[in-house]
């Protein structure tokens, strides 16, 4: 599965030179907004895109974007929707490689640091630093998909207590801390990322890291 936006799979908005301009397939405008839009969250000083600054990076009017999308808000809905879409079709599949609740959770971890450390722009949208001057919606959507994220997390652990060693004998009370506690670490992470300029990677040093957390 992609969990990156591939600018292969858009067409290009300017014309090579000496060939007629092709007209983009259906679907093909809305991935390259996307993609655009992706790109310009990576500026490391975390300035705010305007809807002008997009269009004018497309080669685009203003109008042309909004016949893709209704507003800017649906523009970040499509990011989160991709989000969402690859990170819980890549926990799938790390939960039907992995029989181990343990293993489960770091393949989870290791992902999600993999994750932002390839997609420097959606962190910033998993941070909610991209939304902060947007609808107010889009805040509570990424939450939701943040909090998603640590039930896949929590129902790992669930898993582990149920295959012997010293996680089952904690109480319930316990997992939901761990959990919450493995969440903190990424958003840490992807914090620090972020606050970097984008050049502390993610998965620094996060095999040890992840060994300290998941020990029992």
């Amino acid at each position: 599965m992609r969990d990156s936006l591939e600018s292969s799979e858009v067409a290009s908005s300017v014309p090579e030179a000496g060939k007629t301009r092709k007209r983009p397939r259906p679907g093909e405008r809305r991935l390259q907004i996307l993609q655009v839009l992706a790109e310009m969250l990576q500026n490391p000083r975390g300035e705010r895109v305007t809807t002008a600054a997009l269009a004018a990076k497309i080669q685009v009017s203003e109008a042309a974007l909004y016949r893709h999308f209704a507003s800017k808000a649906q523009m970040f809905e499509g990011l989160i929707a991709f989000i969402e879409q690859t990170v819980f079709g890549l926990i799938n599949q790390i939960n039907q490689k992995e029989e181990s609740g343990l293993a489960q959770a770091r393949g989870i971890l290791q992902m999600l640091l993999f994750f932002a450390e390839k997609n420097p722009g959606m962190t910033r949208v998993l941070l909610g630093d991209a939304l902060l001057q947007e609808d107010d919606r889009l805040q509570e959507r990424i939450t939701q998909v943040l909090d998603r994220v640590e039930a896949s997390l929590k129902q790992a652990l669930r898993i582990a207590q149920t295959q012997g060693g010293a996680l089952g004998q904690v109480g319930q009370d316990e997992v939901s801390v761990r959990a919450a506690m493995l969440m903190s670490f990424v958003l840490g992470r992807w914090h620090r990322f972020a606050r970097s300029g984008f050049k502390k990677q993610p998965t620094e040093a996060s095999d040890i890291s992840l060994r300290i957390l998941l020990s029992e």
